[in-house]
């Protein structure tokens, strides 16, 4: 295995112990994320927003999950700011920290039975920190799987944090399914924080993990030439606006369509449907099991290939794919739910998602990467993501599925055209100042 420079220490740092360590270390993240969404779906209506009735009460659950969203952008400017000017590990201790501490509290927090309408306002405090911890960890994951590889696998490299979206969405659905499998009454007393408590031992097996490599050899570079940008967000909206907007449009539709299929799901197929909570875990985790392979096996093709004719086809399909996805759904067999999730997330999620995180990487100058490929990556959550629930769950009423599907093709649309506007990054050497940047350290003397 290829040894790679680690800090200014000169020890080595293989690309297999970086890629693991982003890997596992997202995975925890991502499963912190996404126990909130679950609840989102399937407790916290009840337990935190009594007495609205039920679409009024899932809206405002999700309103609460899309809080993350917001969130995330001002994590991305932040650490992102940190992780270009003193470095990418870091960083990632921090958000980790962040992350975890937040998602226990969540688990310790009373209800409104209990305080009131100051339960909902701490699940939104609580909320935002897993927002903020989660936008700044993106990025630092990426780039350091990225900026370790060699130029031939930066794909396959990066997309290696990428499959800890599924692996902690396999995670987090498991250990929901199981604590759902409780008594009613026991479930909604103390059964659905488990999910949440169980967080402090997950973060600190992530921290001693990450605690163990060492910097990118790329931004290593970057501070040994004392080129570091002074303000990296201000950078890299002056030198790369095009990119930045090309990153926020390009994702949108494909986070739409990913919290449609993992989040929306749950609550149409409990709430709507009437089938036992367990037929939609179920079917989010056994699809998520599988794009946990699917996602570097076309990231892996990304590096032969080229990233667009993957996010391109990938787009595509899911625009297309949410119409049979709803129609196989209704028929409310547990066979055939769960195989249109899994044709959704491990198929037509996972070849751009797995493409995505070499292509945000790739976009963006060494000097300013970590802000660029965060904020633009974490804004289109805003758009995308944190909207899609809310939106999904106030189109049904009014035209039923066909709408909601409706909706995810247009912006998986919009999403489209921006790659179909970018260039091919693929055979690009990020270790090469671009020319933007050359001028802007020329102006800055």
């Amino acid at each position: 295995m290829e040894q790679l420079g680690g800090e200014n220490t000169g020890m080595p740092t293989s690309i297999r112990k970086v890629v693991v360590a982003s890997f596992i270390g997202t995975t925890i993240e991502w499963y912190d994320y996404f126990i909130f969404g679950t609840a989102a779906a399937l407790i916290f209506p009840q337990l935190f927003f009594p007495g609205f009735g039920e679409t009024t009460g899932t809206i405002l659950s999700y309103t609460t999950f899309a809080v993350g969203f917001v969130a995330r952008p001002l994590g991305g400017i932040i650490f992102g700011h940190y992780g270009d000017r003193i470095g990418r590990k870091a960083m990632l201790v921090a958000t980790l920290l962040i992350m975890g501490i937040a998602t226990f509290l969540v688990g310790a927090l009373p209800t409104y039975e209990s305080i009131g309408i100051l339960a909902p306002i701490l699940l939104v405090v609580l909320r935002l920190l897993q927002g903020i911890g989660l936008g700044g960890e993106w990025g630092g994951a990426v780039l350091m799987a990225v900026e370790h590889s060699p130029d031939d696998r930066r794909g396959l490299n990066g997309s290696w944090p990428q499959m800890g979206v599924p692996a902690g969405l396999v995670l987090g659905t498991g250990v929901f399914a199981a604590v759902s499998a409780l008594p009613a009454g026991t479930f909604e007393t103390w059964g659905w924080r488990v999910p949440f408590l169980l967080s402090a031992i997950l973060i600190a097996v992530g921290l001693f993990i990450r605690l163990s490599i060492y910097e990118s050899p790329a931004f290593s570079r970057v501070r040994e030439s004392g080129t570091e940008a002074r303000m990296p967000i201000v950078d890299v909206l002056r030198t790369y606006p095009k990119n930045v907007a090309l990153g926020v449009g390009s994702r949108i539709g494909i986070d739409a369509a990913f919290y449609i299929l993992a989040v929306y799901t749950l609550t149409h197929v409990s709430a709507t449907l009437g089938l036992p909570r367990n037929v939609g875990l179920i079917a989010v985790s056994v699809a998520a099991l599988i794009e946990i392979f699917t996602i570097p096996a076309f990231a892996a093709l990304s590096d032969r290939i080229g990233r667009k004719p993957l996010l391109l086809a990938g787009t595509a399909f899911l625009g297309i794919w949410t119409f049979p996805f709803f129609w196989l759904l209704n028929t409310g067999s547990t066979t055939l739910i769960i195989l249109a999730t899994a044709i959704g997330l491990a198929v037509a999620h996972a070849a751009v998602y797995g493409t995505q995180a070499s292509f945000y990487a790739e976009l963006f100058g060494t000097r300013v990467r970590y802000s660029g490929a965060s904020f633009s990556y974490q804004m289109s959550g805003i758009f995308g993501g944190a909207l899609a629930p809310i939106i999904a769950a106030s189109l049904y009423p009014l035209g039923g599925t066909t709408l909601i599907s409706v909706y995810v093709a247009a912006v998986c649309v919009l999403s489209a055209v921006c790659y179909l506007l970018a260039e091919e990054t693929y055979r690009k050497d990020i270790d090469a100042d671009e020319p933007q940047e050359r001028e802007l350290l020329a102006e800055q003397g």
